[in-house]
C-alpha cells in the first residue's frame, strides 16, 4: 500500500463520484478506478458500493476513510514540521515594505518565495522608513524592501540595492504640467508640493532640500501625508503636485499623469534592508527570491 492509494481513496470517498474525484486529482478515470481496486484487493475488503453514476462507502469503507484521512493529515503535519525545521524553525517571517517603491517587485518575489518555501508564511507590514528601521533594530521585522536610508541611520543594518527608479512629477490630468513633455526644476519650484510626513520620512525632506539647494527658489511642501494612498488622493483632487518614483504608475493608473524632470535628477535607489550578520535560512531564501525576481523584472522591462 502506498500513500497515493490513501490519497486517491480519500478523494473518492469525499466526492462519492469517480469522475469528480479524477478531475480533482488531475488524473484520468480508468487509472483511478484501478488504484481503488488494487487497494481493495490488498485489504481483502470492499470499500465502495458502485452504482451507475456514483459510489457509496461500505461500512468498512467508512472506517477506512476516517483512518486514511488521519494518515494524510499526519503526513501533511510532518511535512510542515520538517519544512519549518529546514527554514531555521520559522514558519512566518515579517517583512516591511514601502508600497509606492515595491509595488512592481514585491508580488513576483512573494510568488517565487512561496514556490521555494511553501511551509513559511510572509507577514507584510506597510511602514514608513523610520518604522522600518525601528522594527529591524527591535527585531520585530526580519527584513524590509524600501528606499535607501541615509548612511547615519544604518547602524547595525545594511542596504543592498536591487534597482533604481527614475523620479517623476505626478499631477492631476487637468493640471498644466500634466501636458508638458518635461518639467524643469525651476518650473516645479513655483508649485504647491504634496509630500510625505517629515516625522516618518525625514529622508524625503532631506532629498527635497538637496534637490533645490539654497540660495534659489524651491517648492513649498504644502501638505504632508503618512502614505502613498493619501498622497495620491491629494494630488488627484488638484491640491498640488508630487515627486514620486516611476513605479508609482502601478498604483495610480490613469488617475494621475507622470512627467519626467529636466534636467534629470538622481534615481530612487530601492532595495533590501537587513540586520548585519547571519540570517535565518527562511529570510535568506526570501531575499534570494527577491533578487531573482528583480533581475527578471529588469530583463522584461528591457525587452523591445
Amino acid at each position: 500500500m502506498e500513500l497515493r492509494h490513501l490519497k486517491y481513496f480519500s478523494a473518492v470517498a469525499e466526492e462519492e463520484n469517480i469522475s469528480r474525484a479524477a478531475a480533482r486529482l488531475h488524473v484520468s478515470q480508468p487509472p483511478l478506478s484501478r488504484q481503488i481496486r488494487d487497494l481493495e484487493e490488498e485489504l481483502g475488503v470492499e470499500l465502495l458500493e458502485r452504482g451507475a453514476k456514483s459510489v457509496r462507502l461500505t461500512p468498512a469503507g467508512r472506517i477506512f476513510a476516517g483512518e486514511a484521512r488521519a494518515v494524510l493529515d499526519r503526513v501533511e503535519a510532518a511535512t510542515q514540521t520538517v519544512q519549518a525545521f529546514a527554514w531555521g524553525g520559522l514558519r512566518e517571517i515579517d517583512i516591511g515594505y514601502s508600497p509606492s517603491l515595491t509595488v512592481e517587485l514585491l508580488p513576483h518575489a512573494l510568488r517565487e518565495f512561496q514556490n521555494r518555501a511553501p511551509g513559511v508564511r510572509v507577514a507584510l507590514h506597510d511602514l514608513s522608513t523610520e518604522q522600518i528601521l525601528d522594527g529591524l533594530r527591535k527585531e520585530t521585522l526580519h527584513a524590509a524592501l524600501t528606499i535607501q536610508p541615509p548612511p547615519k541611520s544604518m547602524n547595525g543594518l545594511e542596504f543592498e540595492e536591487l534597482r533604481k527608479y527614475a523620479v517623476r512629477l505626478a499631477a492631476h490630468p487637468a493640471h498644466p504640467l500634466a501636458k508638458a513633455k518635461r518639467v524643469t526644476l525651476a518650473r516645479l519650484a513655483a508649485e504647491r508640493l504634496i509630500g510625505y510626513s517629515k516625522r516618518d520620512y525625514p529622508e524625503y525632506h532631506q532629498w527635497i532640500a538637496e534637490l533645490f539647494p539654497t540660495p534659489g527658489p524651491r517648492p513649498e511642501v504644502a501638505e504632508e501625508h503618512d502614505g502613498a494612498t493619501s498622497l495620491i488622493a491629494a494630488v488627484e483632487t488638484g491640491r498640488g503636485v508630487a515627486l514620486v518614483p516611476e513605479s508609482f504608475s502601478c498604483l495610480t493608473g490613469t488617475r494621475l499623469k507622470l512627467r519626467p524632470l529636466h534636467p534629470a535628477v538622481p534615481d530612487f535607489p530601492v532595495g533590501i534592508i537587513r540586520r548585519k550578520g547571519r540570517l535565518d535560512p527562511a529570510v535568506e531564501t526570501f531575499l534570494a527570491a527577491t533578487r531573482l525576481m528583480c533581475l527578471d523584472t529588469i530583463a522584461r522591462a528591457a525587452r523591445p
